[in-house]
């Protein structure tokens, strides 16, 4: 049996290591908040129903966001390419929406479809972990967002 001075002790441990936790997770939802205050605005020219943006992730970055807004029911496609005369690509897209949903994948259309919601939407480029050399990783995103009429067609099921 151990000694009530054994159990204080376990118990304080305990103790400490639930506020550590506790500090570790607020911190990181702090900075996953935080990060949204370096997002990048997606311009789109008048008129123009894409956007064309280019980055390149240094050895030590593993991502950047964009922003835009949009309106639900329009159709939206997103496409990620490399980025010429880079060693690595960045290829992997992740869609944030207003709504709280997300959906992406790996290179080419990360995106295709009807948005869900009206309000602003977050672009995560990534590199992929999985693949990576630690040299500089190049992409070339466009993203297409078809007007209300033209995209009235391609929703009006949705």
């Amino acid at each position: 049996m151990l000694s009530s001075n054994n159990k204080t002790t376990l118990s304080r441990a305990r103790v400490l290591k639930t506020l550590l936790l506790s500090a570790t997770l607020i911190s990181t939802g702090t900075s996953n908040a935080l990060a949204k205050t370096g997002d990048t605005t997606i311009h789109f020219a008048k008129g123009a129903v894409s956007s064309v943006v280019t980055g390149k992730l240094k050895p030590n970055e593993d991502e950047r966001w964009y922003r835009f807004n949009a309106s639900a029911a329009q159709y939206a496609i997103i496409n990620i390419a490399p980025l010429a005369g880079t060693p690595e690509t960045a290829n992997v897209g992740v869609l944030y929406m207003p709504n709280g949903k997300y959906d992406g994948t790996k290179g080419g259309v990360i995106y295709q479809g009807c948005l869900p919601a009206t309000g602003e939407y977050r672009l995560r480029i990534a590199r992929n972990l999985m693949a990576t050399h630690g040299k500089t990783a190049g992409y070339k995103a466009e993203v297409m967002i078809l007007p209300k009429y033209a995209s009235k067609a391609l929703c009006e099921n949705n």
